[in-house]
């Protein structure tokens, strides 16, 4: 019996967790939002305990922080770790993007441009943590052709890293998705055509660097507004 309350208890705790990482991913709860393990085992039909278990893997994912006397709220996002990160995926994705063109099929080009049309077609009705998963999709299939292990290594690991700090921009910078769309097709159109490799990583710096400018206007408006 033990053993199905167990299975029972972790499909809960697996269940909130993923509820909770989504509405703060979205930005439905912003930094500071106060989760109330109460209220949340109310909302869920619970008891306190997947919701604690669900709220200590978000903490240790470093989306929630916890302190003594205020419990646990959602972490603000850290602007410079997120800086930081975007300017080094910024480098080494632009160079394992320009690496990668030469050995990009047919077929790889065609997926690209697919995941980029679904993303042009969500502009109307923005879902940002959906935009930023093909987002995502369609940057992994530029680069992951990229016959260097080592780079291609390094920006995995940079975008996991956005992942912690939360990279769903386009939350707070939709006017960002637009754009970025654009820089895609330019993107695709210099690799379709064969060009050099110094223009392709030029454009996919570009394209990297513009998005974490838009973010630190929105950051520094924000706080400074």
């Amino acid at each position: 019996m033990s053993t199905t309350h167990e299975q029972a208890g972790l499909s809960k705790s697996q269940h909130t967790y993923q509820v909770l990482k989504s509405r703060i991913t979205a930005g439905e709860y912003p930094a500071g939002h106060r989760l109330v393990l109460g209220s949340l085992a109310k909302e869920f039909d619970v008891s306190s305990v997947p919701v604690r278990e669900a709220v200590r893997l978000l903490q240790a994912e470093g989306l929630v922080h916890y302190e003594r006397n205020v419990g646990a709220t959602v972490a603000a996002i850290d602007p410079v770790g997120y800086e930081h990160t975007m300017q080094m995926l910024a480098i080494v994705e632009s160079a394992a993007t320009a690496l990668a063109a030469p050995h990009l099929t047919a077929d790889d080009l065609a997926e690209a441009g697919e995941l980029n049309d679904r993303m042009r077609a969500g502009l109307d009705q923005l879902e940002p943590v959906e935009f930023t998963r093909l987002n995502h999709e369609f940057h992994e299939v530029l680069y992951s052709r990229c016959p260097n292990p080592s780079l291609v290594d390094l920006v995995k690991k940079g975008w996991a890293q956005l992942a912690t700090i939360r990279d769903s921009t386009f939350s707070f910078v939709p006017a960002r998705a637009l754009a970025s769309v654009a820089e895609h097709d330019q993107l695709l159109d210099l690799i379709r055509s064969g060009s050099g490799a110094e223009w392709i990583e030029h454009c996919a710096r570009a394209h990297r660097s513009a998005t974490l400018d838009a973010f630190l206007s929105w950051e520094a408006e924000a706080h400074h507004g």
